[in-house]
Formats: structure tokens, C-alpha cells, sequence
């Protein structure tokens, strides 16, 4: 199948390759089906694509990537939506939203995508800790010389 992207132009995908989001995601309810496409050259930085939309896409990231002890922690029956038994099971992205300079972008550790990826289901969760903040200022985590970010 094909798509128009909003960074990629046209692609072909799989459908074993859409992210389903029963619920879609928070203030985009009608979007329920979903392509992460890596940014070239950046194993930890992703558009999150809608298949409905092609101009909507957002850029997620892999949290480990920023903070390796990040822990988010889903409720049972958030667990059960997604068909897994422990939060371990998951995949995890946090969106992010850019801004200049790139040190002042901020990500979403309150609020991960959390994907099942065995079936490719995906949820967007709020993890009920005060741990984690809507936004987290890439700045502040301190990356290595060279690393790329947002």
C-alpha cells in the first residue's frame, strides 16, 4: 500500500506495519492508524505519521535514548488494552515538540506511547507518577558531544 507522509513524500508500507490506536491519540481521537518512520540516519528519533492525514505527523523519540532508567508504569487495564501482562512488555515513544534552538525542545515523558510490538497495537497513556512532565527540555539531559537529538 501507499501513503503521502508529511516528511517522506509518497511511501509503501505493510499493513503489518500500522501502529492501531484503538482510542487514537490525545486531541487526535479519529486518528487510529499510524506509521513510525525512523528519520535517516537517527536510530532514536521517529515520525509518528498518520495514515488518514498526511500532514499530521509527529516527531517521537525513543526515551531510553534521553534517560535510561525512565520506568513508565501502565495501569491494569491499560495493560489488558494492549494485551500484555507487565509494562516491560512494551514499546515506548515520547512525542516531542520542536523548538529553536533544538535545546529547547521538549518531550513528553508524562505522556509515552506505549506499543505492544508484537500485535502493533499502541495506546497513548498518563502515567499516574509526578516523576515524569509533559516537558522535559532536551537541554537538560546532558547529551553526549556528537549525539544527535530532535
Amino acid at each position: 500500500m501507499k501513503t503521502d507522509t508529511k516528511y517522506f513524500g509518497e511511501i509503501e508500507y505493510d499493513e503489518d506495519d500500522l501502529l492501531k490506536f484503538s482510542k487514537g491519540l490525545f486531541g487526535f481521537e479519529e486518528e487510529k492508524s499510524f506509521l513510525l518512520i525512523p528519520f535517516l540516519g537517527n536510530g532514536t528519533l521517529f515520525s509518528l505519521q498518520s495514515i488518514a492525514t498526511p500532514q499530521l505527523s509527529f516527531v517521537a523519540m525513543d526515551p531510553f535514548s534521553l534517560d535510561e532508567h525512565y520506568n513508565p508504569v501502565l495501569q491494569p487495564e491499560e495493560l489488558e488494552a494492549l494485551g500484555v501482562k507487565d509494562s516491560q512488555e512494551l514499546g515506548y515513544y515520547t512525542l516531542c515538540a520542536v523548538k529553536e534552538p533544538v535545546s529547547e525542545t521538549t518531550v513528553n515523558f508524562k505522556c509515552p506511547v506505549a506499543v505492544n510490538v508484537r500485535t502493533r497495537a499502541a495506546m497513548q497513556v498518563i502515567l499516574e507518577t509526578e516523576e515524569y512532565h509533559m516537558r522535559h527540555r532536551l537541554g537538560d539531559f546532558g547529551g553526549k558531544k556528537g549525539e544527535a537529538s530532535c
